[in-house]
């Protein structure tokens, strides 16, 4: 079982195995998410990474931010490298040609970015997930390609401005809504799904640590404020997911076994939806005349989800 963590000094004095010594933007909520995760955790860690800003950032030929065991694999697929290292282990435990380890078998983690999730990498996952692999995967979600350009992915929430989907005379930026991934992966009947914020860290290590104890495939939505493409000043990525959390834009909960719902924070004031758009640079077109309505929509989208994640908390279901 992996032990639970009680205080932020005995987080803090976890043993490293994420390095600080990267090339990730200055304010970039990837390195605070993972250091979380990996420090949630005492086993011994197996890792791969999709091609994104966390791989491109951390691994530069000769150097490494990893203190693990770690596999860099192409867009769509490091669910399915990890799943294979999963398999392998199964196999030559089983066939007793592993060094004795006192029992303590490592987890398996593979992380991606919204894009090689929601996106490219899809499939691939909802195969390791129907097969049932023991393993997690986390989605660093900052809602945008920021590694190729800051094109939009199937995360971005309507109205963002991106690369691809300007904002400009003619249009309010993105068109569609968010995909709700978190319910997908739910559908999959897996064991436990959660969506996680870095400025809720001891709900986060909460999550993580409930899900390496789940026997079976884990998905952890973790959402990820991208200085470069939210556009907000560098020192302000923690203001930004309390803005996500307490708007209700960003809701934490998770799911178990398909069914059951349980919401893991409940903001004290929940704050317009307008303050959170408000304080980055990729919605400052819906403030302008014409796409007021843009926000409202926001807005009613965001009470009525909120409205139905109490219903299904409440109902059990």
């Amino acid at each position: 079982m992996t032990k639970q963590i009680k205080n932020l000094k005995q987080f803090s004095t976890s043993a490293e195995r994420f390095e600080g010594a990267n090339d990730l933007c200055p304010g970039c909520a990837h390195s605070i998410i993972v250091r979380e995760i990996l420090n949630a955790t005492e086993s011994d860690l197996v890792i791969s990474a999709s091609t994104g800003c966390l791989e491109v950032c951390t691994a530069k030929y000769p150097y490494t931010a990893w203190d693990n065991s770690w596999i860099h694999i192409g867009f769509e697929n490091s669910s399915t490298a990890i799943a294979g290292a999963e398999a392998m282990y199964k196999v030559l435990k089983k066939k007793n040609r592993l060094p004795n380890d006192g029992g303590r078998d490592p987890k398996f983690l593979a992380f991606g970015g919204d894009g090689a999730t929601y996106d490219i990498g899809f499939q691939w996952i909802s195969g390791c997930f129907e097969r049932g692999h023991d393993m997690m995967y986390v989605c660093l979600d900052n809602e945008v390609y920021a590694n190729t350009g800051g094109q939009r992915s199937s995360s971005t929430p309507i109205g963002a401005s991106t690369t691809t989907s300007p904002a400009g005379r003619v249009s309010y930026g993105e068109k569609m809504m968010k995909k709700d991934m978190l319910s997908i992966m739910a559908a999959h009947g897996a064991p436990f799904v959660a969506q996680v914020a870095p400025n809720h860290w001891k709900d986060m290590v909460k999550k993580v640590q409930q899900g390496f104890n789940t026997e079976g495939p884990v998905y952890i939505n973790a959402m990820s404020a991208c200085t470069t493409e939210w556009k907000f000043p560098i020192d302000k990525t923690i203001s930004m997911s309390d803005l996500a959390t307490d708007s209700l834009a960003f809701p934490l909960y998770q799911i178990e076994n398909g069914n059951k719902l349980t919401i893991t924070y409940r903001p004290k004031k929940i704050i317009p939806i307008r303050d959170y758009l408000g304080a980055q640079g990729r919605f400052k077109h819906l403030f302008k005349k014409g796409n007021e309505h843009i926000i409202e929509q926001w807005q009613k989208d965001v009470d009525e989800k909120w409205d139905y994640l109490q219903r299904r908390e409440e109902a059990g279901v």
